[in-house]
């Protein structure tokens, strides 16, 4: 089956402004998440618990504002379920769960970078099941993107980083892939914060399953954990991450997809990365050699060539002229 999605046209400057707005300040609040949240998970909270808090709070707060302002919006037709199932299940809980499991076993800018590998397998999925052909640009920045995540693994000391958090990180590449593809037919087909609100729902039912909210112990809730200068307690932390780096970063960055194009929106987007880092270099003490840091840029260059291509594919080629749309998904 395949569903053809129109075409982008560019945006009228002002809506290109508010979108650019929107994603910028949306990434600099899902580039905190794993800062704000890795004192929680150092004071004894599991990252599948930190999950659960963040999601359920998040989605309770969005059901009960949209529910509030917008009741209209909560609206599903029955076709409209598969969709909004698999936003919750890879790009919410999926997402979280992984960048959870890697931030607790690796610096908080490497997990982060290993999410955001998520542009090569779009690009790849666009060639290879959208049969979409790709300009020698878009492999140059494919090749450029799989050489940083070399020099920031480290892979000639044997994968010096811990398996498992490169395991999960990569884990969050391809559910932050699904995210962006989901997402990107979720917001021509539905008003995207009704999309946004259900999705948060869904994943955290999915988490809650893994890590039920009663198995949250209340003593580490009220213990102090160690924020740079500030010792906060682990709840205010777990409010933080749940309303600014889910509710408002998700909110925010789904209604930007209303005056930019997705892979516009996500070149921006990397911008979270760079917020990871440094926050966490400011806030954490966490550091990288210099290799990584190398690394590091070379991935994000090659990721924003990647983005680059497929956003002006994405605008200039048109549908049924002897070419499949690169919009188009089976």
């Amino acid at each position: 089956m395949t569903i053809e999605v129109p075409a982008v046209a560019p945006a009228p400057r002002a809506q290109r402004g508010r979108g650019t707005a929107l994603i910028l300040v949306s990434s600099v609040c899902f580039g905190m998440s794993g800062t704000i949240a890795k004192p929680a998970m150092i004071a004894g909270l599991s990252p599948e618990q930190v999950a659960a808090a963040r999601i359920g709070l998040a989605a309770v707060v969005l059901l009960a504002g949209i529910g509030l302002v917008r009741p209209r919006l909560l609206r599903v037709r029955k076709t409209e379920w598969p969709l909004l199932l698999g936003y919750g299940l890879l790009g919410v809980a999926g997402v979280q769960l992984c960048y959870f499991v890697a931030v607790q076993r690796l610096p908080v800018g490497i997990a982060i970078l290993l999410e955001f590998m998520s542009p090569v397998l779009i690009a790849l999925w666009t060639r290879f099941v959208r049969h979409v052909r790709l300009p020698r640009a878009m492999w140059l920045g494919i090749t450029l993107a799989m050489l940083g995540l070399a020099l920031v693994a480290q892979v000639w000391e044997g994968l010096s980083l811990d398996a498992v958090g490169v395991l999960a990180g990569l884990g969050g590449t391809v559910c932050s892939a699904a995210y962006f593809l989901i997402g990107e037919h979720g917001a021509t087909t539905r008003e995207p914060l009704g999309m946004v609100t259900w999705g948060v729902v869904i994943g955290a039912v999915a988490v809650s399953a893994i890590a039920p909210p009663w198995t949250i112990p209340v003593a580490i809730l009220d213990a102090p954990a160690d924020l740079g200068p500030w010792h906060p307690p682990v709840w205010l932390l777990v409010v933080a991450v749940a309303l600014l780096s889910t509710a408002l970063a998700y909110a925010l960055g789904t209604s930007a997809l209303r005056h930019l194009p997705a892979a516009v929106a996500s070149v921006i987007g990397l911008l979270e990365p760079i917020v990871a880092t440094a926050t966490a270099w400011a806030l954490l003490g966490e550091s990288l050699r210099w290799v990584q840091l190398a690394g590091a840029l070379v991935l994000l260059g090659g990721a924003t060539i990647v983005q680059m291509v497929h956003s002006r594919q994405t605008v200039q080629v048109q549908p049924g002229v002897g070419q499949e749309s690169p919009a188009s998904a089976p």
